[in-house]
């Protein structure tokens, strides 16, 4: 397992660089060690996650596991449309998790090689994949290969906690800003979702 993105040494660094992440320390403590195990499975709910709330992102994953004897690239492809549907999986998200586990079955993509691989070498790996983004790479570099430097400016969360906080508007400006903290944007990140959690009184383990 690779070093945790929360752990002290970062955290002080990073605070060092920026004010903000103390007085986020202050207000709601240290973020979560948000991690998840890499894999097919989590990326098949990261997925799932895309543009949803992350409690029906779950509801629908759950429901979906329990159609399947063997949450598998094999048992995934194998679902007719009327199972995706009973899930219920969208049509568009059914096609996406087909597209990964066609990709895993043909060897075009081995999951468990991307943690040799550099960030430029994954994010080419996963967004040749017909329904994978950089959103759904970027998520999975973070939790599950606990990459160190990254900046998910298309989450929603994150670009509307830096708004309110920095008063930035324009995604320009928000990376712009977020380039001081390098090499800790990962970490940042952690902090600023952790900021939009507590403040909506929203559980944590809602990322995991």
């Amino acid at each position: 397992m690779p070093k945790s993105i929360v752990n002290d040494i970062d955290q002080a660094q990073l605070q060092k660089i920026d004010s903000l992440f103390i007085s986020i320390q202050k207000q709601y403590g240290r973020p979560p060690n948000w991690q998840r195990t890499a894999g097919f499975k989590t990326l098949c709910q990261i997925i799932l996650e895309q543009q949803v709330s992350l409690e029906s992102a779950r509801a629908h994953f759950k429901k979906l596991d329990s159609i399947v004897s063997e949450f598998s690239p094999e048992h995934i492809v194998a679902l007719s449309d009327k199972e995706m549907r009973n899930a219920p999986i969208s049509r568009q998200k059914a096609s996406y998790l087909k597209n990964l586990s066609n990709a895993i079955l043909e060897k075009t993509l081995g999951l468990g090689e991307l943690k040799f691989k550099s960030e430029k070498e994954i994010r080419e790996k996963l967004t040749a994949i017909k329904g994978i983004g950089n959103w759904t790479t970027e998520v999975y570099l973070m939790f599950c290969l606990q990459f160190k430097d990254i900046m998910p400016i298309g989450d929603v969360a994150i670009v509307n906690t830096i708004k309110e906080l920095k008063g930035l508007e324009s995604q320009e400006e928000i990376l712009e800003y977020a380039e001081k903290w390098k090499p800790y944007r990962s970490l940042a990140s952690f902090y600023l979702w952790h900021y939009y959690l507590c403040k909506r009184n929203r559980n944590a383990d809602s990322f995991i």
